[in-house]
């Protein structure tokens, strides 16, 4: 039996597509009748003809990960975990919120798997629990940073790694694996297809950074290798492709047949929507998308060399124009 937290999610939704598409039954856990709405049009998108059949080859458990009781009930007979439930958030409002989720329901899972002797576990990092800055080629072995700049995503998500290191001295055999953002189908108001609905409204200027994108696919394929070999306390960068954020919008552009952004942003100008954006969403009673974290990454050049997990698992990544026509065929809102 295999367990599965973040089912309802991108990554989750993959995730329990590919492992559907074997004999091994599944048991994953959910809090909203509203996702699993969407996992269904998912594997209906991957699959017309028998993506219901692999739906339904799931067991649904309503649950939560910072529910340990819950957890150490519904991981009894379970050999495999694949811990993808997170918060991912750049808003300092969430900075509580996102150690709660991130590291403490982590930490439970961590215990759970020991109480319960699981055999394996495949903690979903990001590569935001690395760091590294626009000077150095990140990998694994990337000194992590600790300052002011640190967004609460990435300190919660390092707390979280750490966890499982923790587990790992304590007997645990568990893998970490660090996608970049990845791009799939579902639905453009998640984070990390956002930019999407962004490029959709039409766009003038493009930021002058870059970063690296994955398609989901080639994740969740990673973390299935990397569970069914004897690779062990290991964590593995997982980056499809490195470009700017020029290339990025222009591939997206393209591909939904409308003009691409000719301009490159300048910082000041990104400062001055940013706070008029807080000033209005305030009024209205609610929040702004672009926080100081989000100016900052605009304006960061973020490359990773994916040389580890492709030498251990013999992973050919998806290149960027495939991953954004997944994302476009397969909108899911």
């Amino acid at each position: 039996m295999i367990f599965v937290t973040g089912g309802t999610g991108l990554l989750g939704s993959q995730l329990l597509y590919d492992l559907a598409l074997s004999n091994t039954p599944i048991r994953a856990i959910y809090r909203s009748e509203e996702r699993l709405g969407r996992v269904r049009r998912f594997f209906l998108y991957r699959n017309p003809q028998n993506g219901i059949a692999l739906y339904e080859k799931i067991e649904w458990i309503k649950g939560d990960i910072l529910d340990i009781a819950n957890l150490l009930e519904q991981m009894e007979g379970c050999q495999k975990v694949y811990h993808c439930a997170g918060l991912v958030s750049f808003h300092p409002d969430d900075y509580s919120k996102l150690f709660k989720i991130n590291r403490e329901g982590t930490a439970n899972i961590v215990n759970a798997c020991l109480e319960k002797n699981i055999h394996k576990l495949c903690h979903v990092s990001s590569t935001a629990a690395i760091g590294g800055d626009s000077k150095e080629l990140i990998t694994e072995k990337t000194k992590w940073k600790n300052g002011a700049i640190s967004s609460g995503y990435s300190l919660s998500k390092n707390a979280a790694e750490r966890e499982v290191w923790r587990g790992i001295e304590e007997g645990l055999n568990a893998v970490i694996i660090n996608p970049c953002v990845i791009f799939g189908p579902g639905s453009w108001e998640e984070s990390s297809l956002a930019i999407f609905s962004t490029v959709e409204k039409g766009l003038s200027h493009y930021p002058p950074g870059s970063n690296a994108t994955v398609d989901v696919r080639n994740v969740s394929s990673c973390m299935i290798s990397l569970m069914e070999s004897d690779i062990s306390a290991q964590r593995f960068l997982c980056t499809g492709s490195n470009q700017t954020f020029k290339e990025l919008t222009t591939e997206i552009s393209v591909q939904l047949r409308i003009k691409p952004p000719q301009k490159e942003a300048v910082r000041w100008q990104v400062i001055i929507v940013r706070l008029l954006l807080s000033f209005v969403k305030g009024i209205a009673g609610k929040r702004s998308n672009i926080t100081k974290e989000t100016v900052k990454n605009l304006f960061s050049d973020k490359a990773y060399d994916p040389t580890k997990i492709k030498q251990a698992i013999s992973i050919e990544f998806i290149p960027l124009k495939e991953q954004v026509s997944d994302a476009i065929s397969g909108r899911l809102n």
